[in-house]
C-alpha cells in the first residue's frame, strides 16, 4: 500500500471514497464497445508512460534503498550480504507483479476492444519495509549475533537467519493474501475502514515520515532542496517546466548538491564509500534460497506474525480500494485477480530471498491522468529486474545520498495519512487519531533502547515509565487496529460491537501478541509466563487482560440500556 508517488487522484474530494459511478436511476447504461480483437487496437506504449515510470521506478528504488540503509545504520547489519541476499528476491517480485498486471492490461483491452487501459501500478510496500526492517529483520539479527563486537563468522550467521526469518514473514504475508484474495469482500465489510487505515496511518506518520526526517536534516544542503521540490511537485501539484517529474527532479537535485558540497568541502564525500559496487555484481547467493534452508527461520517467524499479518492484511484492503479506483477511473479489473497476483509476487519474492512485501499502487487515476498504459509497468519491471539481478543497484545505492531520496518516502508517509483522512468518515477521524498512539510509543522505546544499548541505566521511576511504554509499543499495529475499531464503534453508539473489539484486545493480551512485557516481544501462554521485570508489578499481562475484559463487560452491558436512555440518536453512518 505504498507507492504513493502521484498517488492523488485527479477528481474531487467527493470522489475519494473511490467507488465506481453508479448509473442514473431509470436510464440504462450506455452500451459497452464492442470487443475489438484487431492486432493494433491497444495503443499499450504512450508519452505518457515515461512520468508514469519515473515516478513507479523510483518510488520502488527509494524503498530499497531505504532497507539497506535502516539495516546497516541502525542495527549494523552487513550491506554486502543485503545486497547480494536481499535485494534480488526482493526485486523478483516487483518482476512479477508488475509483468503479470501488465498482462491483465493486455487482457482487459482485448476484452473491452478500448485502446486506453492503464496497467495496474505494483511495487513494494512502504509501510511494511519499516516493520520489516525495525520490528522483524532487525531484531533477529541482533539477539542472534549478540555483542556488538561478535566476529565475522558470527555476523554472517546471524545475517543469515535473519534473512531466513525474513522470507518466512514474507511467504507467510503472500499465502495470507491469497486466501484473502476470495473472501476480500467480507473482511472489508467486517472491519471499519477507521480500523484498516488507522493502523496504517500510525506507520506512515510516525515511522515513515518522521524517520526519513531525520536524515534529511542530518544534511539540509541536500535534504531540504530534494524537500521542498517533492511537496511543491508532488503533495501541492505544482508542475515542472517541460513536464519534467517532480521524483526525478528531486532526485537529480538533491545528488547535484551532494557533489557541489563535497567538492566544497562542505558535506562528506560519497555516503557509502567503502562499498565496492563492482563486488556485488551478477550476484549468486540469493540462489541459496532456492535450497529451502530458510524454513529454519520459522519458529522465530511465529513470534513476529502480530506484525506481519496486519501489514498483509492493510495491502488487501489496498488492493481492493485500488481496483474501486481504477474502475473509477475506467479500468474494471478484477478484484480477486488483483488481490492474487500480488499475493503470488509476495510469495515468489520471499521464496526467493525478498524481504519485502508487493502491493498494488493506489495511484492507479494518476498515472491513467499522465497518460500511461501499460509500458510504464513494463519498464518497471525490467529497469527494477535489471538493477536487482544484475547486482546494479550497488552502483545506485553508492551514488545516491540518504537525503536525497528520503524526501520521497516523507510524501509518501503524508499522502497515507491524508488518503486515510480522506477515505474515512468525518465521524470516525478520532479513531484514526488514537491508532496512531501506540506508534508514538513504539518511536520513544526504539530511541530508548538506542540508549539502553548505549550504557544508559534508568532509576526506577524511568523504569517505571519505559516499561509502560514498551507494552504499549509491543504489537502495536495490533493495538491501533482493535483500539481504532473500537472507537469507531463507540462513535456509531455500537456499544456491543465496541465490547468485542475490547474482547478481543483481552484475548490477544492473555498471549503477547499485543503488551507483551518482554524486550524481545515474545508470544507467551499465560499459565507459563516466564519472570516479569519488577518495573511490571501491578500491570502485567493478566491485569491488562482483565482490564480489557472488564471494559468489553461494561460496553456489552451499557449496550441493552443504552437504546433505552433518553439522549441523542445515534450518529448517521453516512457522515
Amino acid at each position: 500500500m505504498a507507492g504513493w508517488i502521484g498517488r492523488r487522484p485527479p477528481f474531487s474530494a467527493s470522489q475519494a471514497s473511490m467507488t465506481p459511478p453508479s448509473p442514473t436511476p431509470g436510464r440504462s447504461e450506455p452500451p459497452r464497445p464492442a470487443p475489438n480483437r484487431g492486432r493494433n487496437a491497444y495503443r499499450w506504449a504512450a508519452p505518457g508512460d515515461i512520468n508514469a515510470f519515473f515516478g513507479l521506478a523510483l518510488d520502488n528504488l527509494a524503498d530499497l534503498v531505504l532497507a539497506v540503509s535502516l539495516l546497516a545504520t541502525v542495527f549494523q547489519f552487513p550491506v554486502d550480504f543485503a545486497l547480494s541476499h536481499f535485494v534480488p528476491g526482493t526485486a523478483v517480485g516487483v518482476v512479477v507483479g508488475d509483468l503479470l498486471f501488465t498482462w491483465l492490461a493486455f487482457r482487459l483491452a482485448r476484452k473491452t476492444g478500448r485502446s486506453d487501459v492503464t496497467a495496474m501500478p505494483l511495487g513494494l510496500d512502504t509501510p511494511s519495509t519499516f516493520g520489516m526492517v525495525f520490528l522483524v529483520i532487525g531484531p533477529a539479527f541482533l539477539a542472534a549475533r549478540g555483542p556488538a563486537d561478535a566476529p565475522p563468522e558470527v555476523v554472517t550467521a546471524a545475517a543469515r537467519h535473519a534473512w531466513h526469518v525474513g522470507m518466512c514473514a514474507i511467504v507467510a504475508s503472500g499465502l495470507f493474501k491469497l486466501a484473502c484474495s476470495f473472501v476480500a469482500g467480507p473482511i472489508r465489510r467486517l472491519i471499519p475502514r477507521a480500523a484498516l487505515l488507522g493502523s496504517l496511518t500510525a506507520v506512515a506518520l510516525v515511522l515513515i515520515t518522521f524517520l526519513p526526517l531525520l536524515d534529511v536534516f542530518e544534511s539540509p544542503l541536500v535534504g531540504l532542496l530534494s524537500l521542498g521540490i517533492v511537496l511543491a511537485t508532488l503533495t501541492a501539484r505544482i508542475p515542472l517546466p517541460f513536464g519534467i517529474p517532480g521524483a526525478l527532479a528531486a532526485l537529480v537535485v538533491g545528488w547535484g548538491m551532494h557533489l557541489l558540497g563535497s567538492a566544497a568541502g562542505w558535506i562528506e564525500g560519497a555516503p557509502h564509500a567503502s562499498l565496492d559496487p563492482a563486488a556485488a555484481l551478477w550476484p549468486q547467493e540469493w540462489l541459496s534460497a532456492l535450497r529451502l534452508e530458510w524454513l529454519e527461520g520459522w519458529p522465530d517467524t511465529v513470534k513476529v506474525l502480530p506484525i506481519v499479518i496486519p501489514f498483509a492484511l492493510g495491502t488487501v484492503v489496498g488492493g481492493i480500494d485500488c481496483t474501486e479506483s481504477a474502475a473509477a477511473a475506467g479500468d474494471e479489473y478484477d478484484t480477486g485477480s488483483v488481490i492474487g497476483v500480488e499475493a503470488i509476487a509476495t510469495i515468489l519474492a520471499g521464496a526467493c530471498g525478498g524481504i519485502i512485501q508487493t502491493t498494488p499502487y493506489i495511484g492507479h487515476p494518476a498515472y491513467k491522468a499522465m497518460g500511461g498504459r501499460a509500458a510504464y509497468t513494463l519498464a518497471t519491471a525490467t529497469v527494477i529486474g535489471l538493477a536487482g539481478l544484475t547486482g546494479s543497484f550497488a552502483y545506485i545505492y553508492q551514488a545516491l545520498p540518504p537525503a536525497a531520496v528520503y524526501p520521497i518516502l516523507v510524501f509518501i508517509g503524508l499522502e497515507i495519512t491524508a488518503q486515510s483522512f480522506h477515505a474515512t468518515p468525518a465521524r470516525h477521524f478520532p479513531a484514526v487519531a488514537i491508532a496512531c498512539v501506540p506508534a508514538l510509543a513504539a518511536l520513544v522505546t526504539l530511541q530508548a533502547d538506542n540508549l539502553l544499548a548505549a550504557g544508559a541505566k534508568p532509576d526506577a521511576a524511568l523504569a517505571r515509565d519505559l516499561y509502560t511504554m514498551r507494552v504499549l509499543s509491543a504489537g502495536f499495529i495490533v493495538t491501533s487496529l482493535l483500539w481504532a475499531g473500537m472507537t469507531a464503534a463507540l462513535v456509531d453508539r455500537r456499544l456491543r460491537q465496541a465490547g468485542a473489539w475490547a474482547a478481543a484486545a483481552a484475548l490477544f493480551t492473555l498471549f503477547g501478541i499485543i503488551h507483551s512485557p518482554y524486550a524481545d516481544g515474545r508470544l507467551f501462554l499465560p499459565w507459563s509466563l516466564a519472570p516479569l521485570p519488577e518495573a511490571a508489578t501491578g500491570r502485567g499481562p493478566i491485569e491488562m487482560a482483565l482490564a480489557y475484559a472488564l471494559l468489553a463487560t461494561l460496553f456489552v452491558a451499557w449496550g441493552f440500556f443504552e437504546g433505552k436512555i433518553p439522549g441523542s440518536p445515534p450518529q448517521d453512518p453516512s457522515s
